[in-house]
């Protein structure tokens, strides 16, 4: 059983698309965003909620054109890795300042501004397709002290092949029945 069967069906993108009605952009925009930049975004359905972004768009339920959607979701991805790496940069420090903690010990960062000198880019770009790792490296890049512009210019990367990328098959493949069938 997954974790996201554990939640409440609102929370899921149709049950979602369902309970905003004509605000449905405006809320999927606020649950991208928050996936991207706080803990409690990364229980949010962010990829298949591109998908069905892009497939009601394609299918007339969603009215606004395609590149429009895109291009403000895009926008609430990379605000929300920024807003992410703030807070990880501005709380993380405090966090891990206890030597005798068990478990936020300072080590910790040491290690993880390491793997960011090491894997800082790459990790920012490829996390973006993972659940959860999407919205905790962003803390962790904060935490770690990754350099900032290099942070962003890499999420802007990552956002590119996420957001186009999912919202685009999700219109590619909403004209599709079978696809509209068993979503």
């Amino acid at each position: 059983m997954s974790l996201i069967a554990l939640l409440p069906d609102w929370l899921s993108a149709e049950g979602l698309f369902e309970a905003l009605g004509p605000w449905a952009l405006i809320g999927f925009t606020l649950v991208i965003f928050l996936e991207c930049a706080i803990f409690v975004g990364m229980f949010f359905p962010g990829d298949s909620l591109l998908f069905l972004t892009g497939l009601l768009v394609t299918t007339g339920q969603m009215s606004e054109p395609l590149w429009l959607v895109i291009a403000i979701l895009y926008i609430a991805a990379v605000s929300g890795n920024i807003v992410g790496y703030q807070l990880g940069y501005a709380i993380g420090p405090k966090l891990f300042n206890r030597p005798d903690s068990k478990i936020l010990r300072p080590q910790y960062i040491t290690k993880t501004e390491e793997f960011f000198a090491k894997y800082g880019p790459r990790a920012i770009i490829l996390a973006r397709f993972v659940p959860i790792v999407r919205t905790l490296i962003t803390a962790m890049a904060g935490m770690g002290r990754m350099d900032r512009k290099t942070f962003i210019v890499n999420s802007a990367i990552g956002a590119v092949a996420w957001v186009i990328g999912i919202t685009l098959l999700g219109a590619a493949l909403g004209n599709n029945e079978f696809v509209r069938a068993n979503l």
